[in-house]
């Protein structure tokens, strides 16, 4: 099996990891994975945020899970309880993608996710997409989150990707083959 199809089996979904902040060059290694990203026409609509302030996840991650706990529907809430209380999970860097809305720009944010996730786990990093990252920019101090991450104007949360050393393996993951279908 080549490297590349060997680090798509193995990257799982890390949700804990070490208190060990990145270095400078393996985030440049992932900033520099993710800007050569294919996008629609290359039009490169997102923006990136790299978060590694401690002190500044934390409140993201007790302002997430507060807005969690306060939500009618507990199961978001209930699945990160059970996995520690933390939604960012301890991870020493956050990137945040946002994007300007624009045709394609889920798309393009996605492939960024992919991207990065991938190379993370070729440098011997744990990484997780993590959808619930923009949790706390809608709750009351979403403005202030938002100035504080010096998120663009006009731009929005589309994905979080939390990026360091695992603490833990991957777990199992099984193939679901009901979720294709060949025509020949």
């Amino acid at each position: 099996m080549n490297e590349t199809l060997k680090s798509i089996t193995e990257r799982y979904s890390c949700r804990a990891y070490e208190d060990t902040p990145l270095t400078d060059e393996q985030i440049k290694t992932l900033i520099d994975a993710a800007l050569i990203s294919p996008s629609g026409m290359n039009l490169q609509p997102w923006h990136l945020t790299v978060v590694t302030d401690k002190a500044l996840l934390e409140e993201l991650d007790a302002d997430g899970v507060a807005i969690l706990a306060a939500m009618e529907d507990k199961k978001r809430y209930e699945r990160i309880m059970s996995r520690g209380g933390k939604m960012l999970y301890n991870a020493p860097c956050l990137i945040i993608v946002t994007n300007d809305g624009s045709k394609w720009a889920a798309i393009d944010s996605g492939v960024i996710c992919q991207t990065v996730t991938l190379a993370a786990h070729s440098m011997g990093l744990g990484s997780c997409i993590l959808g619930l990252g923009g949790v706390p920019l809608l709750g009351p101090r979403g403005e202030e989150f938002k100035n504080r991450l010096q998120i663009p104007e006009g731009y929005e949360f589309a994905i979080g990707i939390l990026v360091g050393i695992s603490k833990i393996g991957p777990a199992p993951h099984e193939h679901v083959m009901d979720k294709v279908t060949y025509i020949k």
